[in-house]
C-alpha cells in the first residue's frame, strides 16, 4: 500500500496527468524505444502510429491514479491488459524498464513542475501498480496451455470472405525456435480447453522488415478437434499495410510452420445466462470483428439452442460478408432466431435508431474496428442497455475504449 504522503501527491497530479497524459506517454514511447529497441518486436507499430497505444497507456496511468489507494477496483482492467501481456510474454523484468522511462518522460514533458517530491511519489506508485500486473500476470502464467511461442503446422487455408484468410493449425510438438531456450511439451489438442472469444498471439519474422512481429488474432471456433481455428484480415486499408496481416495472406501456406503462444482473452459468454431463456444474447459484429463472434454462436447454439439469438452483422459488401456459410448453419441449428445484416455500400446504416429495435434487458456481445466500437458502445449506453450486459472486444488496445 502507498504511503499517504505519495496517496495525497499522486492525487493532486490528477489534473495534470488528464491535460498532458498523451504528451506523456508518446514521450515515454519514444524515449523508450530509443533505449531498448528490441521492444520494438512487441508493440504493434500501426496502434503507435494512429497513438492508440499512448491514449490506453494515459488512460491506464489516470485510472490508476486516481484510484490508487484501492487498486482492486480496477482489477478487470487490470485483467485485460494482462491477458494481452502474458500472450506477448512480457515479463517481470520488463517492468523496471518501463517504470524508468515512463518516470523520464514525466519529468521531460513537465519540467520544473515535477519536483523531487512529485517524481518519487510517482516511482513508489509505480512499484504498486507494476507489483498488481505481475501478480495477476503469474497467475496468468502458471494456467497458460503451453509456454513462450510453439510451432505449429498449417493443415487448411481457406477465403473466408475478400481479403479474410481462415487458418487450422496443429501442433508440430518440437521446439523450432532457434531463439527460445525452453523445450515445449507435447501439446495434445484433445486437452486444450479453448473458450469462445479468445485469441492466439502469431510471431512472424516477415522478410520485408528487419524486426519480429506479434500480432493477435481470433479464435473463429473453440472446438479444437481439427486443431486451433484463427482468421486473419488483410489489413490495406487507408494507406496502410499491415506488415503482419500481409505476410500470412502472402506467405504462410498449408504445411509451413507459425508460431504461437497460448490462447488468452476474457471476451467471453456469460456462462450464467447460456442456459437461460429469458434474456435474448445479442451478436454484434462488422468486418472480422465476427471472428471471435461466431466461435460465441457456435458455444451458444451448442450448449442451448432453444435461447433467443440476434445476430447483427455488418461489412462493406456481399463479398466481404465472411463465414456467411458457417454461421447461417449455426443460425439454422438454433430455435428462436433474429439475422439482420448491414452492407454499408448499399446504404445500409447500423445505427443508434436501428439499436433502438434490441430487446431489453439483452446480454450484448461487439466486434469490430475501432470506430464502429466507438459508435455502437456510445449508442447502447445512450439506450440504457446497462455496462454489465455489454461485453466487447476491440482490435486495439481496450483501455482507449475505457473511461478512468
Amino acid at each position: 500500500m502507498a504511503s499517504p504522503q505519495t496517496l495525497e501527491i499522486v492525487k493532486a497530479t490528477v489534473p495534470v496527468l488528464e491535460e498532458h497524459g498523451t504528451a506523456i506517454t508518446t514521450v515515454f514511447y519514444k524515449n523508450m524505444f530509443n533505449g531498448h529497441p528490441e521492444l520494438l518486436d512487441i508493440f504493434n507499430e500501426t496502434n503507435q502510429k494512429l497513438g492508440r497505444q499512448q491514449t490506453a497507456l494515459a488512460m491506464t496511468v489516470l485510472a490508476a491514479a486516481k484510484h490508487l489507494e484501492n487498486l482492486t477496483t480496477l482489477l478487470p482492467q487490470v485483467t485485460q491488459i494482462s491477458h494481452k501481456h502474458r500472450a506477448l510474454q512480457i515479463l517481470p523484468e520488463h517492468y523496471p524498464i518501463v517504470g524508468t522511462h515512463l518516470l523520464g518522460a514525466i519529468k521531460e514533458v513537465l519540467g520544473e513542475a515535477a519536483n523531487d517530491d512529485i517524481i518519487n511519489a510517482w516511482t513508489e506508485a509505480y512499484d504498486e501498480i507494476a507489483s498488481v500486473f505481475i501478480q495477476v500476470e503469474h497467475g496468468m502464467y502458471e494456467q497458460e496451455m503451453w509456454q513462450g511461442f510453439a510451432p505449429f503446422k498449417v493443415t487448411e487455408k481457406v477465403e473466408a470472405a475478400t481479403d479474410i484468410a481462415a487458418f487450422t493449425v496443429v501442433p508440430v510438438n518440437a521446439d523450432l525456435e532457434s531463439n527460445n531456450t525452453a523445450s515445449h511439451k507435447p501439446i495434445d489438442l484433445s486437452k486444450l480447453k479453448l473458450s469462445a472469444g479468445q485469441y492466439i498471439t502469431v510471431k512472424t519474422d516477415p522478410t520485408d522488415s528487419d524486426r519480429i512481429a506479434l500480432r493477435h488474432y481470433s479464435l473463429f471456433s473453440a472446438n479444437s478437434d481439427k486443431g486451433i481455428q484463427f482468421a486473419v484480415r488483410r489489413d490495406n486499408r487507408n494507406e496502410h499495410n499491415g506488415l503482419v496481416s500481409n505476410y500470412l495472406h502472402d506467405s504462410l501456406e498449408v504445411g509451413d510452420t507459425v508460431l504461437l503462444s497460448a490462447p488468452a482473452g476474457d471476451f467471453e459468454l456469460n456462462q450464467d445466462l447460456v442456459q437461460q431463456n429469458d434474456i435474448p444474447l445479442v451478436l454484434v459484429s462488422a468486418g472480422v470483428g465476427v471472428t471471435p463472434i461466431l466461435s460465441m454462436l457456435e458455444a451458444q447454439v451448442t450448449a442451448n439452442p432453444k435461447r433467443p439469438i440476434v445476430w447483427v452483422y455488418a461489412c462493406q459488401n456481399q463479398e466481404h460478408h465472411a463465414f456467411n456459410n458457417e454461421i447461417n448453419a449455426l443460425l439454422a441449428a438454433a430455435e428462436n432466431v433474429e439475422k439482420h445484416i448491414f452492407y454499408f455500400e448499399s446504404g445500409q446504416i447500423l445505427d443508434e435508431a436501428w439499436l433502438a429495435n434490441l430487446p431489453k434487458p439483452a446480454d450484448i456481445y461487439v466486434c469490430g474496428s475501432m470506430p464502429f466500437m466507438e459508435s455502437i458502445i456510445d449508442a447502447l449506453v445512450s439506450l440504457d442497455h446497462g455496462v454489465d450486459s455489454v461485453h466487447y472486444e476491440p482490435f486495439g488496445p481496450k483501455m482507449s475504449l475505457e473511461l478512468a
